[in-house]
């Protein structure tokens, strides 16, 4: 868009010198040219898909800020949807309102438990055109994010929460978890600078225990093209269960030296494999 803004001005220019000449319809010409120049390069972005991009447990929509900036640098809409982190059919539920409130086609982006939530929210939803996983679930049906977890040694998590159990409306009892915010840093992102670590644990949201639990009833990567980023130094989901779910689904996998945070120490790569997933299958 700089350049061809730039290149806008150099035209203008032009053309008002040719008109002080008296050649006016030089001017016009050359005016035509820039605007055809203008018109060209909105219609190649207006055919971008949407990306949508779903958090997982113990994060925020903020864990996609550099990620989101890269993307519309290069011109792509981006939203970052809100998971309530309740449950996989009830946050299902709530992405599609996202997914039919944007209107064209659509990348779908999910990290950690997130992974659950698009492969259950992209079933029998056309528009969306590709999904990508970073450091995430893909859960097969029948299979829940404790579950996989627990496939293969690895994971140091049980021993990070911090379980807040509370009564409900209804007189039940529920547990949300949390990271410890003195475990945080080593546990969730232990390639991130202490301090913006620290900032990470005070904000993050807890994700309903009963959430790791629920057995997933679809599977939309069974379905749709689907891009994987694995993090070899993942302390949450075990790079060996990432590295099953990814050549099960057939995926294809980046694998990189990154923490569980890898949308917040590595947005670059992120970012670049979700236009991959774009270029590859919205034309």
């Amino acid at each position: 868009m700089v350049s061809i803004k730039a290149g806008r001005k150099r035209l203008l220019t032009g053309a008002v010198a040719t008109a002080t000449a008296g050649l006016a319809l030089g001017a016009v010409a050359l005016s035509g040219t820039a605007n055809g120049a203008t018109d060209t390069a909105e219609a190649a972005e207006a055919a971008k898909p949407t990306v949508i991009l779903e958090h997982g447990a113990f994060a925020d929509g903020s864990s996609w800020n550099g990620v989101i900036a890269d993307l519309r640098a290069d011109g792509y809409p981006v939203v970052a949807a809100a998971n309530p982190l309740r449950g996989p059919a009830s946050d299902a539920a709530a992405l599609r309102t996202v997914l039919d409130h944007v209107k064209g086609p659509k990348i779908l982006v999910g990290h950690s438990y997130g992974g659950n939530v698009i492969s259950e929210a992209a079933t029998d939803a056309p528009e969306v055109k590709a999904l990508v996983y970073v450091a995430a679930f893909l859960p097969a049906p029948g299979e829940s994010a404790l579950e996989l977890t627990n496939k293969f040694p690895g994971s140091t998590l049980p021993g990070a929460l911090d379980p807040v159990t509370y009564q409900q409306a209804d007189g039940s009892t529920a547990t949300d978890l949390y990271i410890q915010q003195d475990k945080f840093h080593h546990q969730f992102a232990a390639d991130l600078p202490a301090g913006q670590a620290a900032l990470m644990a005070a904000e993050q949201r807890p994700i309903a225990q009963a959430a790791l639990e629920v057995k997933a009833t679809t599977a939309a990567w069974k379905t749709k093209p689907s891009w994987d980023i694995v993090t070899s130094e993942d302390l949450n989901i075990p790079p060996v269960v990432q590295r099953f779910m990814a050549k099960r689904a057939h995926a294809h996998t980046t694998e990189v030296a990154a923490s569980h945070s890898v949308a917040v120490s590595h947005p670059h790569l992120v970012a670049d494999v979700i236009e991959r997933a774009a270029r590859a299958t919205v034309r």
